[in-house]
């Protein structure tokens, strides 16, 4: 092996070491995250699912095949999130000491870091790993509140997703790529026990889930790229201990387990250059959220029980959709900049809507831009807002709601204010070519 080689190999180790590190720390926000890459972030994601950067491989382990050499990204996102909740008439503990102001915002702020690595073994052959968070929740609620037995104290999920990829390209117009999905997941959830404050029960646990990803990526013209992208579904397994503040009959306490079954992903995305300067891209996203249906906690015994009655997750959504539009320019050499808007259909409908999760339909606009520092260095830059539609909460005997338990749970009425602002960054740096850019030779007399 070359000097050169053997010293590739240390960069690219000393690179994955760093990049794991670093997204060991992740704190997610949301329980879908799409914030995995700044360059994409910068016009709503649009096209994404057909390259770009090198974070595209999240969506589409084929992109890799468009990054030369030994490349890293590491990036980090800050998300800010806002959510207001208004108890209204039908609340049962609407009234003091229960009710506070909907100014109230229960939404944490979050850092949630992604991190890259591809490694082009030969003139066809990739390989690659992807570090992400690809679902989280972070939220605190107040003791004394309507909504308490549906939302109270602090409530948590933090994913952490290792991806190994391989990517082949068979000629110029047509690649492919898949990875190994392995999944490890934390929670906490809190929830209150009637009108008693202080009076709740808490869940913590952990588990492992796995999955696949899959995708192509097809060049028909010189000026147009078409990605297709899978990441299948996962069976988040999670074990846990359920304890409560109070005693209660027909309790289980100690050990419990479920299985949350996280959605499978298509992305479809196009980019089409125009010229030189301006490339236009678009996206088309399906998630299968109707899958995660509801989940059981169990015991050794049977199903788990709080005053006999069964602990569930009733998430029952519907599935999703992601559609966004955008476009770069080429400013200058070095500077690139870029839009987009994006238009979400949300997953939880009004029937199963609850206040851990009051997610709606939403408008994303976004702005980026690419800095290159030199040859084999750049960074990306992106800011987006979020405009969260209005949600109503209904969780009582006549609404329908399956998170309403008779004779176990206050009904709660309500609405949600929210949106959400984000701001996001990367460094993206190739290891086996790198070159400063050329000094300006001092004239002298």
């Amino acid at each position: 092996m070359s000097r050169r080689g053997s010293a590739n190999i240390l960069r690219t180790g000393t690179a994955l070491g760093l990049l794991i590190i670093a997204t060991a720390q992740a704190n997610a926000g949301g329980f879908g995250i799409r914030e995995q890459s700044p360059y994409g972030q910068g016009t709503s994601f649009a096209g994404v699912a057909a390259g770009g950067a090198l974070s595209s491989m999240f969506w589409n382990p084929a992109t890799m095949t468009q990054v030369p050499g030994i490349q890293s990204e590491s990036s980090v996102s800050g998300i800010l999130p806002y959510g207001a909740h208004t108890p209204e008439f039908g609340s049962v503990l609407a009234a003091p000491p229960f009710g506070f102001p909907g100014t109230t915002n229960t939404a944490e702020s979050a850092f949630v870091p992604a991190g890259y690595l591809s490694y082009q073994y030969s003139p066809n052959l990739w390989f690659g790993l992807s570090i992400n968070a690809p679902f989280g929740l972070s939220l605190s609620f107040p003791d004394r509140w309507a909504g308490r037995d549906f939302a109270a104290g602090p409530t948590n999920l933090h994913t952490y997703n290792a991806t190994p990829s391989i990517a082949y390209r068979f000629n110029d117009w047509l690649s492919v790529g898949a990875g190994v999905q392995i999944q490890y997941a934390t929670e906490v959830l809190t929830r209150g026990l009637g009108a008693t404050p202080g009076a709740e029960f808490v869940i913590k646990g952990n588990g492992w889930g796995y999955g696949f990803t899959a995708g192509a990526t097809l060049t028909p013209t010189p000026t147009t790229t078409i990605g297709l992208g899978w990441r299948s579904y996962i069976n988040q397994k999670v074990d846990s201990t359920l304890n409560t503040s109070v005693l209660l009959p027909l309790t289980t306490v100690g050990s419990i387990s479920t299985t949350v079954k996280a959605p499978d992903t298509v992305s479809l995305g196009i980019r089409q250059r125009l010229d030189p300067l301006w490339t236009v891209m678009a996206t088309a996203e399906w998630s299968n959220w109707s899958r995660i249906g509801t989940s059981v906690w169990t015991a050794p015994g049977g199903v788990a029980t709080i005053s006999g009655f069964p602990v569930t997750l009733p998430f029952q959504y519907k599935d999703g959709w992601f559609f966004s539009g955008g476009a770069e320019y080429k400013w200058t050499d070095r500077l690139t900049v870029r839009g987009g808007i994006g238009y979400e259909i949300s997953p939880v409908k009004d029937q199963v809507r609850e206040p851990l999760i009051p997610d709606n339909d939403r408008v994303w606009a976004s702005i980026g831009a690419t800095w290159q520092v030199f040859r084999g260095l750049h960074f990306d830059l992106a800011y987006s807002h979020i405009w969260v539609k209005d949600s109503t909460i209904n969780i009582s005997a006549g609404s329908g709601n399956p998170w309403f338990i008779p004779l176990g749970t206050a009904p709660y009425v309500g609405t949600v204010n929210a949106h959400v602002d984000i701001l996001s960054g990367s460094l993206v740096f190739r290891w086996d070519e790198v070159a400063a850019p050329a000094r300006t030779a001092l004239i002298t007399k």
